[in-house]
């Protein structure tokens, strides 16, 4: 694959002014030339849209924000408009299939908000929808937490790792009202704290990142129904750590043949072969760098990317071979607060109606 951009969203409580641009290399993993690309306060994470023409940051603040961007063709950032989204904290957002809505998960407000899209990329007022609940871990889980919000592959329905509950809530996107309805939930092993999940390329198991007990969980997906079943729980640990740690970011590869998730504290990359009964832990490696909050995949599998949130660097690793195992290259970048990396690659035709 040619070289492309990546969009790198950052906590600006340091010396991060907002949203920065660098470019990277598939199959290399390399990375360099980070600038800044747009000023914003607390752009903690970033979603692109299906066309790659729009790109969308929430401002994780106390009253809550979106901004959307437009991508200029040189991958420069227009702000197109900046939407208040009220509950406290929105820390994660994504895009339905069509490009038409916007999803956003709010932490400490222990919400989630459904924005419409228009043809220009601008961003409506939200319908938010408020969690309920508790859990066991008396410093993280007295209230609803949603730490993520992310739509089923091919379908209208969307799922949201609750880390205060302990649930995965199960949502369905109404067209016509522009709303979320409830469907149904799973539940976690109790102090769990789920906080991301992803789905297969094969669209029939989805895999969920606990951040509080270091696991990892797979389950068999439904896509009629949309219920998830759990398959088996699995550590993204060494049998011999007993440090403290939580986890963070998962992604499946796109061969669909292998997982990865991060772990702060161990400061490392867990990787997993997906297998019929469930996971395989293959190895973990270190990621050159401290508390990695998010990491991502290229588009072909050949490269992958570590942002080291405590160290102020972005690195680059390379997949060797098929078996799905990463190397460190020794390319990397330094940006303040490094917490969202968005890969931008060459623009489709026109949003689906």
């Amino acid at each position: 694959m040619s070289e492309t951009v990546a969009f790198v969203g950052t906590y600006t409580d340091t010396e991060s002014e907002g949203i920065y641009r660098c470019r990277v290399d598939e199959p290399t993993g390399s990375i360099d030339d980070i600038e800044l690309v747009a000023a914003t306060d607390d752009p903690s994470f970033l979603a692109v849209d299906p066309t790659h023409r729009f790109l969308y940051a929430v401002n994780e603040v106390d009253t809550g924000a979106v901004t959307a961007y437009r991508i200029t063709t040189g991958n420069d950032l227009e702000e197109i408009n900046r939407q208040s989204i009220g509950p406290a904290d929105p820390c994660y957002c994504s895009l339905d299939r069509t490009g038409n809505y916007l999803f956003v998960a709010h932490y400490t407000g222990g919400a989630v908000s459904i924005l419409p899209i228009d043809d220009d990329g601008s961003v409506n007022e939200p319908t938010v929808t408020h969690h309920s609940g508790s859990s066991v871990d008396p410093d993280r889980q007295t209230a609803p937490h949603p730490h993520s919000i992310v739509p089923g592959p091919d379908t209208d329905f969307v799922y949201v790792p609750d880390l205060g509950t302990d649930d995965v809530v199960v949502y369905e996107l109404d067209r016509t009202a522009g709303a979320l309805r409830e469907r149904t939930s799973v539940s976690v092993q109790e102090g769990a704290g789920p906080r991301h999940i992803e789905f297969d390329s094969e669209g029939s198991r989805a895999y969920l990142i606990n951040e509080l007990n270091s696991t990892i969980t797979a389950f068999e997906w439904d896509r009629r129904s949309g219920e998830l079943s759990p398959i088996e729980t699995v550590s993204t640990l060494p049998n011999e750590f007993d440090g403290d740690n939580i986890t963070a970011d998962i992604h499946v590869h796109p061969s669909g043949s292998f997982v990865y998730g991060s772990n702060r504290g161990h400061d490392s990359i867990a990787v997993f072969e997906l297998t019929e009964n469930g996971l395989e832990r293959l190895e973990i490696v270190e990621t050159g760098g401290s508390w990695p909050r998010n990491f991502c995949l290229g588009s072909s599998g050949e490269s992958l990317w570590v942002a080291n949130a405590h160290t102020d660097t972005i690195v680059g690793f390379e997949l060797v071979g098929s078996d799905g195992t990463i190397v460190q290259i020794g390319s990397s970048v330094s940006v303040a607060k490094p917490v969202c990396l968005r890969p931008v690659y060459p623009r489709s035709s026109d949003r689906v109606a």
